[in-house]
């Protein structure tokens, strides 16, 4: 039986871990098929807009999509390519793990922490956004809901108990922005007690920030608002050696898409020496989403043991590989 996913090749060193972690894909024979779209820079070129309705309608159409990173231009009337695709197909849910493997510059080991970031709220709505004429005051709008916190506050402890972890910390700063991220911690509140066999603590965002990097090993779950959550998961990625070894996941009722949460990295585009982890754990994560969690397991010890062997590897890991060498070694693990 096959499964058809949409595939986003990206901009910069994007087609190069694509195509790496397709050919990993591929090698593990599990009868997935691509139907290739355009987003970012390539679809500006092709189509003369960064998000062609086209490529929506296949996500929609299909449900499911592997993206490698986008570059939205930088100027007037250009929007965050992602920001508008989370807000599309309404992916609610960002799910960033940070997990450590071995052979990495990382200062800290045995991390193992999955942030739950709520995606479509917050002050990342776009809306309110002015400047005075004398450009003295700039305002922005910051909107929490009750619906938006339940959904992604339920989403975490369900993650948690699928996934056999023992507690969700609460992340908000309700001390201080006491509407918005108060309604968070009220709604959070109410849904942990449907969850008793799950330890529940809360904590202030920049204590977290704090804690994460004195004492990160008293984590587990983390779940928060749209803007701490960027800010928290991009930290924890930290802990583990950087975003080239963090993966993230878009959900949402109807689609999912899955990526590499880097960026395009254009100063090292074609040089076939971008590290394809990312996306390859991305992928990982979507064979989580497809039931396919044994394989998933699979892939993921594969990349642990090409580490641990520093075999073949890119020069960010400290090897003298390339891209596709790096595939080629992970690819040989999962036949072994």
């Amino acid at each position: 039986m096959s499964t058809t996913i949409a595939v986003i090749r990206g901009d910069g060193i994007g087609p190069e871990i694509m195509d790496a972690t397709l050919r990993v894909l591929d090698a593990m024979q599990l009868g997935l098929v691509y139907e290739f779209i355009d987003a970012g820079m390539v679809a500006l070129e092709k189509h003369g807009e960064l998000l062609p309705q086209s490529s929506v309608d296949t996500i929609e159409r299909l449900g499911i999509a592997l993206k490698s990173p986008l570059t939205t231009p930088v100027g007037e009337g250009f929007s965050s390519i992602n920001v508008a695709l989370r807000k599309r197909f309404d992916l609610y849910a960002n799910v960033r793990p940070a997990i450590s493997f071995p052979n990495t510059k990382a200062r800290y080991s045995g991390i193992d922490i999955i942030t739950v970031r709520e995606n479509t709220e917050g002050a990342y709505i776009g809306e309110g956004q002015t400047v005075s004429p004398d450009g003295e005051v700039a305002t922005l709008t910051q909107r929490i809901t009750r619906k938006g916190s339940d959904r992604i506050v339920r989403y975490a402890y369900e993650l948690a108990r699928s996934a056999g972890r023992r507690k969700v910390t609460i992340v908000h700063k309700a001390n201080i922005l006491k509407s918005t991220s108060g309604l968070f911690l009220k709604v959070a509140r109410e849904i942990s007690k449907l969850y008793p066999d799950i330890e529940t603590q809360e904590m202030i965002v920049d204590n977290t920030c704090m804690q994460l990097v004195m004492r990160p090993e008293q984590f587990d779950v983390i779940v928060t608002t749209n803007l701490f959550g960027d800010i928290v998961s991009d930290l924890c990625a930290g802990l583990v050696g950087g975003l080239g070894l963090a993966p993230g996941a878009n959900i949402g009722e109807k689609a999912a898409i899955f990526e590499a949460v880097h960026g395009s990295a254009p100063d090292i585009a074609g040089q076939g020496i971008a590290n394809p982890c990312a996306l390859l754990l991305g992928a990982a994560q979507m064979l989580g989403h497809l039931d396919l969690e044994a394989d998933a397991k699979r892939l993921r010890a594969a990349i642990v043991a090409t580490m641990e062997a520093r075999d073949r590897v890119t020069p960010d890991l400290g090897g003298t590989g390339s891209t596709d060498s790096f595939a080629d070694a992970i690819i040989e693990r999962l036949g072994a």
